[in-house]
């Protein structure tokens, strides 16, 4: 009987590393409360919302996932991608506001649920992680811009004109608040500086040191103690206690149409980061691990969040490298964590009412900072310039237009780059070397052959509708070289798969071949390979014995032809 694939990530446990797990759990707690709260200021949501992230649905990932190193919670990229497509339908913290964001979550959780039941697992490789990497810049400068006004204590314009023209979008909104800093508030920049100067100083001393947690108790006591909003320095005011309720979201079935573009989009990024932090992560350690698996777990946890009145969660590799930092190795940091907050949800939310707004936007500020990976951009521009124009391309749209269009755009440009690469792929005749067996590429000419007569030609992809003329055309100049070669043979090795497009090239290119007195036979072809030439009926079309296991049983073959009398 098969076991159901449940507590993966948990089990087995190491009573020895009890101590170590609870640490990395409360490390976690003491680093991600700021920063889940801070989340909130991208999302539109309220404040407490951040810490419902992680609750659920850090319990049912550990329950349903299969990584035991993948945290779960709110995330940068898909909170600015869900305030995006909630732009306009719901004043910003309302409940309808929050009701809108809990259908998302259930959208985005029954989308990855759809994938894992379909095998639609793989479409996380098709965002390339040149543009995953353009992707987050442009949210990080986004979010960055975003806080400015929150950071002086300034209203937030809602754009500027220019030359008669009304920018709305990232930008206008940005320069218009800059049009506003004559209107600053000087305690709310203190308030700002100060939380900046603890955060990054206690990350330069020790990044192991809860600098945001330490900034916001004593910013909170501080605006206690002081009465910072008799100063003009705006605070949460009150915050809600007690756990979240478990409710459907009070929604229309119009609002699921008028919200699917955003879930897809947040479906595609939940997919893509989140196997890319486990995948690294469980390389790292050698542990299992199923994206299977993990697909439910995140739809569990999406799902989760949609019924406890928060928005959709994410894989978090920030989160994720916390718990690693800590000593953490399996998802008993991750309950750790969630226990954790549970406590502060029941005993300590009345504090947080005297938090300053500066304190979260200067949080979202650094966040936001991080995300600007300019390493990665600058790495990307030294070894593949092309892949750097899409990158920056990517952040670029993400910045001007929106992050929706931005993730929509660097889909797209992921699978064009895919095509671009498979349209024309690496093609070789193999030279013999200098032992026997030996074999080297060259690069395709008409003249160029294996050993006289003969030529041995590699095509490194699949053969496919968009790349078949390419092939076409390599075999063609072949034979119309000036000394063909007396036999062509199809090095399948690096062939994985052949679709009908392709079958009949093949058949057209043996007409070819044969007007010119040239053989054409296959070599060394994949499992799969050999099955698709038999049922092209290829080998009765090259003739008999024309497949051969190996590329040598190929050129013996040939040999053998030349060495025959007659």
């Amino acid at each position: 009987m098969t076991s159901l694939p449940i507590f993966e990530g948990l089990l087995p446990l190491d009573k020895k590393r009890f101590p170590t797990e609870l640490v990395a759990g409360a490390t976690l707690a003491a680093l991600a409360i700021p920063e889940v709260m801070g989340y909130t200021s991208i999302a539109g949501m309220p404040v407490i919302t951040g810490l419902y992230t992680l609750v659920l649905p850090v319990l049912v990932f550990a329950v349903l996932g299969s990584s035991r190193h993948l945290v779960v919670g709110a995330d940068s990229a898909t909170a600015a991608v869900m305030a995006a497509g909630l732009a306009g339908m719901a004043a910003i913290a309302s409940p309808q506001y929050v009701a809108l964001a809990g259908l998302m979550a259930l959208m985005a959780g029954a989308l990855l649920l759809i994938a894992r039941l379909v095998g639609l697992g793989f479409l996380a490789d098709f965002l390339s992680r040149s543009v995953l990497v353009g992707f987050l810049t442009g949210v990080g400068i986004q979010v960055a811009m975003g806080q400015v006004g929150g950071v002086f204590g300034v209203p937030e314009a809602t754009g500027i004109t220019v030359f008669g023209m009304d920018w709305t979008g990232t930008v206008g909104k940005f320069l218009g608040t800059l049009q506003n800093l004559g209107d600053v508030n000087w305690p709310t920049v203190a308030v700002s500086a100060g939380v900046l100067v603890v955060i990054v100083g206690a990350k330069k001393l020790n990044p192991s040191i809860p600098g945001a947690l330490i900034a916001v108790i004593g910013a909170i006591a501080v605006s206690w103690w002081w009465d910072l909003a008799a100063d003009g320095v705006a605070i949460l005011g009150p915050v809600p206690s007690g756990l979240p309720k478990l409710a459907f979201p009070d929604v229309t079935w119009s609002d699921v149409g008028a919200l699917s573009a955003t879930a897809v989009s947040i479906f595609v990024v939940v997919l893509a980061q989140s196997a890319a932090t486990s995948r690294a992560y469980a390389a790292k350690y050698n542990d299992s691990f199923s994206e299977d698996t993990d697909l439910v777990g995140l739809a569990g946890a999406s799902v989760g969040a949609g019924l406890t009145g928060t928005f959709v969660v994410n894989g978090s590799p920030t989160k994720t490298q916390m718990v690693d930092g800590a000593g953490g190795r399996s998802q008993l940091a991750q309950l750790t964590t969630a226990a954790l907050v549970i406590l502060v949800l029941l005993f300590l939310t009345v504090p947080l009412q005297y938090m300053p707004k500066a304190v979260l936007a200067s949080v979202v500020l650094l966040i936001g900072i991080e995300l600007v990976d300019v390493k990665g951009m600058n790495s990307i521009r030294k070894l593949r310039l092309d892949e750097f124009v899409v990158a920056s391309l990517t952040a670029f749209v993400v910045v001007t237009v929106g992050v929706k269009q931005g993730i929509l755009l660097a889909i797209v440009l992921s699978v064009l780059d895919h095509m671009r690469k498979s349209y024309r792929p690496a093609t070789a005749i193999l030279e013999a070397g200098a032992a026997e067996g030996e074999w080297h590429a060259a690069e395709v000419g008409p003249d160029v052959r294996t050993i006289p007569g003969l030529a041995v030609y590699r095509f490194a992809g699949s053969l496919y509708y968009a790349n078949a003329n390419k092939f076409l055309e390599d075999m063609t100049a072949l034979a119309s070289s000036a000394d063909p070669p007396k036999w062509v043979c199809l090095d399948l090795n690096a062939m994985p798969d052949i679709d009908y497009t392709g079958s009949q090239t093949i058949k057209q290119v043996v007409d070819e071949l044969h007007e010119h007195h040239v053989r054409l036979v296959a070599a060394d072809p994949m499992p799969a390979v050999a099955e698709l030439i038999t049922r092209y009926q290829l080998h009765s079309l090259m003739g008999d014995g024309s497949v051969f296991d190996t590329v040598e049983e190929a050129v013996d073959a040939f040999r053998a032809s030349v060495d025959a009398p007659g």
